[in-house]
């Protein structure tokens, strides 16, 4: 059973720090492209960045590039999403995405795979 598994959100105040990462389980992605999404409340799901096979492509969304940093490591099967100065309307659910391939994607129904989510709030 493929599971993927969000963890290191929280509650930070604005300007500040977090690192999520993403574990997966059950098949390695070694070989393909993640991604992280997130949706804020009464909002649609939005991209945030993508990674291919072996991190040496990236690309993330306008509103987070400079403050943001998509990372992986294919020995421990993890994706991480370093997030630094944080806005209040960064505040949403994120969630981690895996293809069943190549290449790396910014549009949700690209992924065959999904975490549950983990919440990151960021206070004013």
């Amino acid at each position: 059973q493929v599971q993927l598994v969000e963890s290191g959100g929280g509650l930070v105040q604005a300007g500040g720090s977090l690192r999520l990462s993403c574990a997966a389980s059950g098949r390695t992605f070694r070989n393909n492209a993640m991604a992280w999404f997130r949706q804020a409340p009464g909002k649609e799901r939005e991209f945030v960045a993508t990674i291919n096979w072996n991190g040496g492509s990236t690309y993330s969304t306008d509103s987070v590039k400079g403050r943001f940093t998509i990372a992986r490591d294919n020995a421990k099967n993890t994706v991480y999403l370093q997030m630094n100065s944080l806005k209040p309307e960064d505040t949403a659910v994120y969630y981690c995405a895996a293809r069943a391939w190549e290449p790396r994607s910014t549009r949700a129904y690209d992924y065959d795979y999904w975490g549950q989510g983990t919440q990151v709030t960021v206070s004013s």
